[in-house]
């Protein structure tokens, strides 16, 4: 099971029902892609923070992101994902869209390693052929 970043973002601002869903399945992890993503989302409004921001809460943030991701499995962009990326844009020009390009390699790591991505985001991932989906938060 891959947690995409919008489950592991849910889990962060402390969803009991998904805390609970990954605590009964210990192979739930989630990738590199989301790592970025999240960061991605934190650091620019630290970055870009007045002086007066509350940078308590922003910190705070990025430590229990930190500690978060010590404690669970990131999975790489490896050799194999790569190569699954590739032959997936070759054989689907929808998934080319330039806001689809990190779902897609969280997919591409999901197909590599048979797993399935633990999702709300239906849509876009949906398009993927063969591609195995959970939606813990409903």
């Amino acid at each position: 099971m891959i947690l995409d970043t919008d489950h592991v973002s849910l889990i962060l601002r402390g969803d009991v029902r998904l805390k609970q869903q990954v605590e009964q399945h210990a192979e739930a992890c989630t990738t590199v892609i989301t790592v970025q993503e999240v960061f991605n989302g934190w650091i620019p409004l630290i970055n870009q923070a007045k002086p007066t921001a509350d940078f308590v809460t922003l910190y705070s943030y990025v430590t229990k992101l930190t500690e978060y991701l010590k404690q669970t499995g990131i999975l790489s962009f490896d050799q194999d994902a790569d190569e699954c990326f590739r032959f997936l844009l070759q054989q689907n020009p929808p998934l080319r869209k330039a806001r689809l390009q990190r779902d897609m390699r969280i997919a591409a790591i999901a197909l590599s390693q048979d797993a399935t991505v633990v999702t709300r985001n239906q849509r876009d991932f949906g398009q993927v052929p063969g591609l195995k989906l959970v939606d813990w938060s409903i």
